[in-house]
């Protein structure tokens, strides 16, 4: 399966990647590890963008001081203005 940046800021797994971790031999609790980790993926991807670094180059410090950026645009702004729609 190949994992592509998703241009949707509230889709981090797609309903074919959904599928195929469902079809994948795993407990539910790797499927739950699996979705997850590509989710997660995403956002990294997303971040490191807006770093305009690989996502290798990201510190801890620079993913922190983004989901705080994010954060404080949903209470600001609204969810509407925010990456993150939870």
């Amino acid at each position: 399966m190949e994992i592509v940046p998703n241009q949707s800021s509230t889709e981090f797994l797609t309903p074919d990647e959904s599928a195929q971790v469902d079809a994948a031999l795993l407990s539910s609790s790797e499927k739950f590890l699996t979705r997850l980790t590509i989710s997660s993926l995403r956002i990294l991807q997303h971040i490191a963008q807006e770093y305009k670094l690989p996502i290798e180059q990201l510190t801890a410090k620079q993913i922190i001081n983004w989901f705080e950026s994010d954060g404080k645009i949903r209470r600001e702004k609204g969810i509407d203005e925010a990456f993150l729609k939870w």
